[in-house]
């Protein structure tokens, strides 16, 4: 037992869920509440029963609910049966809690004195009626107790004022109960409440007996199936959550986590306090529970809804010729302060107000729209969800691939995708200020020609310290630089794991990347080129709670794979919105150790970014025979989190110019731990090498190195589509590698957040790796090795001499690596019961 409980405790990890569902939205367009719409709602929410699971009880479903808006009449007599008085502006909202009676008070307690803080005033609380026969086994299990929660909004408090308060104690409320693990809160809000649970969708009705009261009338709701994929179902993360429905997966969530919580600190808003509210975005959910946080906070922050949901889940724009310029525009300027959440997306939400559904790029998940004569929009996963007459039809169609549809019950008015987008694009002048502001590295910069070559003898260096061999030059570099794509190649690989190889191994060989799987599928970046983009752009993010001009200064290339010409004009501007700094990479090991020097690294680039560099420019160039580079991945890792940290990621862009990097693998990781460019100076010397001893024939270096490139961005676009990504802005930071064979403080420190089973290769075994690679490079009678450095690693189990160490007979990196991996422990960690066989 204590063995299964390590394996699961390594193997599994609630950051793996995802969840890729049913949806749908019922709205009345005048805005005429009835329980005739509930009770359609409710059977059609029965009708995508099938995209959802059910356990083996028979009950417990994945999860499943509706998100109504507010059904005022019912709210204020069921409030005034449980003796609580109601004011003209409140809130209702559910409220789940621990079913130990001293856990949840408390709870409550504690909800009641955040609310409290903020001068509202808790009007009081109502047993929520439940019949528990409607739940399984399984649910039952972790069934919290259901409350109702009515707060009022103070005399004098304006409602955009009381929604905001709302938000604030809420976040605080749940910060103060995270000792509560059910607690949670649907939804608290004076437009909209949500019936959820972990029930299916037949027994929702039979569970929530509010549902079933004729009283209930509603003009809108929205609602949802969830069908979990590598999750263990869990009351909260039943949707719909508090503005939106999900189906699909949010392939860059992790990096977009990441991103959010950067973000954050560059986010003021005059009307929310956002030290209350940080961190806006919870990681402890699914992806769709993430969203909707991130939605929240932009809606809470002053951000109109269609801009929101623009910022979060924009169409294809990049590479669309026909898009209106305007509109365009509007793209364009808001690109730079927030990445796309990219991934297979159909959306249905509501704020009270408006009603929407909306698609991502690819319109990988289904939707269609019927308006009804009576003047019912329904929007669903898949038609049929309720018996309308076909005669009362007005109008029908799909919302198609990036395009938003809605309606306003405020006016009645059916918001067709053209009419959002005019909304948008004239909310402010985009385009001038685009005009004004932005730049772009055109292509006459995609050229080499001032690069400077390396003599045959320094070249010759490099190519052995970076562990280049004779094979990479012929097989992977030539045939980038002749043929502008990778070499065709057998799908098998029968190499060892960097771990267990005998021989140096780069770090990137112990990253694999992820795919997409399950009911998410991946893109085809020829045919799908439309939706691609490899657009980077230069310059520190700005508040996006403001819209002003200085937003739209920056600086775009197409690709972050930099020609030498770009690079110079990048790192030499006399510009301060693009002050360049570099930091060399390399340390002496008799001073100090690999870790060590990753930290001092990430110490100096924080005091410089603090002083205004917008630019780090990461450079292992400067290198001699007694000293060692730090990998550019693990330094991008490093300072990437490191600025997180500090709250001064978004003020910076990470340009790393290194020789590690040579082919699209291993320049996907860097943009991957969060590198914008990547300037790979030792490939463009190899190249032109090539060139100049007519291994590359016919081409002169301009054009090879033009090549290369090509054949790079084709690589990007192919590791991208496969995880179903769009658009390297997703990508960049996005971590989306495992990793194999990596001990746990090398990933802390360096690759955080990244996946690593299996333990393995400390700092010292990175370190004494580099250092043979060191000895060998510096060692004019040895030839480049024909594939990979072979000859300078000792095989297993002989011992030798790491210079600068004082150590008479240290063992090398692979040595220890092996007898770790082996075992399947962590360094000496070993499992109950003994070792894993």
């Amino acid at each position: 037992m204590e063995r299964q409980q390590w394996l699961r405790g390594t193997l599994y990890r609630p950051a793996f869920e995802q969840d890729s569902c049913g949806f749908g939205l019922i709205a009345q367009l005048d805005d005429q509440p009835s329980h005739w719409l509930v009770k359609t709602a409710i059977s059609s929410l029965a009708q995508l029963t099938h995209r959802g699971a059910v356990a083996a009880d028979g009950k417990s479903g994945d999860g499943c609910g509706l998100l109504f808006r507010k059904p005022d009449g019912f709210l204020r007599e069921v409030a005034a049966e449980s003796g609580i008085a109601l004011k003209k502006i409140y809130a209702a909202g559910l409220v789940f809690v621990g079913a130990d009676p001293a856990v949840g008070q408390a709870s409550l307690a504690r909800l009641s004195e955040t609310l409290e803080q903020q001068g509202l005033e808790v009007a009081g609380y109502r047993d929520v009626p439940t019949d528990v026969s409607a739940c399984g086994e399984y649910a039952l299990k972790t069934l919290p107790v259901i409350k109702q929660v009515f707060v009022n909004c103070p005399f004098g408090m304006e409602e955009a004022a009381f929604k905001r308060s709302l938000y604030v104690g809420r976040r605080l409320a749940e910060k103060a109960n995270q000792g509560d693990k059910s607690f949670y809160i649907p939804t608290l809000n004076p437009d909209t409440l949500s019936y959820k649970g972990l029930v299916t969708p037949d027994n929702l009705p039979l569970f929530f007996l509010d549902l079933n009261d004729p009283r209930f009338e509603s003009s809108l709701a929205v609602f949802h199936q969830r069908f979990s994929t590598n999750t263990w179902p869990q009351w909260k993360l039943a949707q719909p959550f508090r503005y939106l429905a999900h189906n699909g997966e949010i392939n860059t969530v992790q990096g977009n986590r990441y991103w959010a919580r950067a973000r954050e600190r560059i986010m003021e808003s005059p009307v929310l306090d956002m030290d209350a509210v940080r961190p806006i975005v919870q990681v402890d959910g699914s992806d769709s529970m993430s969203l909707d946080n991130m939605l929240e906070g932009l809606l809470m922050g002053g951000i109109p809804l269609f801009r929101a949901l623009r910022l979060l889940v924009p169409p294809a724009w990049q590479n669309v010729d026909s898009t209106d310029k305007d509109l365009r525009a509007f793209y364009e300027f808001n690109s730079m302060h927030m990445e796309p959440w990219d991934g297979p997306a159909g959306i249905v939400l509501t704020d009270g107000r408006y009603a929407a559904c909306m698609l991502d790029r690819n319109g990988l998940r289904p939707a269609r729209y019927v308006v009804t004569r009576d003047r019912i929009l329904t929007i669903s996963s898949e038609v049929g969800v309720w018996d309308y007459a076909p005669e009362d039809v007005v109008t029908k169609g799909r919302v198609k691939p990036g395009q938003i549809f809605g309606a306003d019950l405020s006016t009645g008015e059916l918001l067709l995708p053209d009419d959002i987008d005019a909304m948008l694009k004239t909310a402010k002048p985009y385009r001038q200020w685009i005009k004004d502001n932005a730049r772009k590295l055109e292509f006459s910069l995609d050229d080499d020609t001032t690069l400077a070559v390396m003599p045959p003898e320094q070249l010759a260096i490099y190519q052995k310290l970076f562990n280049v061999s004779a094979e990479e030059r012929d097989q992977v570099l030539r045939v980038l630089a002749e043929q502008a794509q990778e070499a065709v190649g057998s799908m098998g690989d029968d190499t060892p794991m960097a771990v267990l190889s005998e021989r140096v191994r780069s770090p990137f060989d112990f990253l694999r990347q992820q795919f997409a799987q399950v009911t998410n599928p991946p893109i085809d970046p020829i045919r799908e080129a439309v939706v691609m983009s490899l657009n980077t752009v230069f310059g520190p993010e700005r508040n996006m709670f403001e819209e002003t001009a200085e937003h739209a200064k920056r600086l775009e290339v197409r690709s972050p794979v930099l020609s030498h010409e770009k690079f110079v004009h990048l790192t030499t501007r006399p510009d301060p919105n693009l002050k360049a700094t570099t930091f060399d990479l390399c340390y002496d090991p008799a001073d100090i150790d690999l870790e060590a020097a990753i930290r001092r690294l990430t110490g100096h680039v924080v005091e410089a970014v603090r002083e205004g560099t917008v630019i780090v420019v990461l450079s292992d160039r400067n290198v001699a025979h007694n000293r060692l580079p730090i990998h550019a991945l693990f330094a991008t890792g490093a300072v990437h989190h490191a600025l997180i940290e500090t709250g001064l990621r978004c003020r910076t862009n990470i340009l790393v110019e290194t020789a590690t990097a040579r082919d699209p693998h291993q320049i996907a990781c860097l943009i991957g731990y969060g590198a914008t460019g990547v300037y790979p100076y030792l490939a463009y010397q190899v190249i032109v090498d090539l060139v100049n001893t007519q291994v590359v024939v016919g081409q002169k270096i301009n054009e090879a190195l033009q090549h290369y490139r090509k054949g790079i961005n084709k690589g990007l676009l192919k590791v991208l589509s496969k995880m179903g990504i769009s658009t390297v802005a997703s990508y960049r930071g996005s971590q989306l590698f495992e990793a194999v064979g990596v001990h746990e403080d090398v990933v802390e420190l360096c690759l955080r957040g990244t996946t690593s089973r299996i333990s393995g290769a400390r700092f010292e075994d990175f370190e004494s790796d580099q250092q043979a690679l060191t000895r060998f490079a510096f060692n004019p009678m040895r030839p480049l090795s024909q594939a990979g450095a072979a000859e300078i690693r000792p095989r297993r189990g002989v011992p030798r001499v790491q210079p600068g160490r004082g150590d008479d007979a240290a063992e090398g990196g692979a040595e220890h690596r092996l007898r770790c991996v082996a075992d399947l422990c962590p360094h000496g960690q070993h499992p109950p019961g003994g070792d894993v066989p």
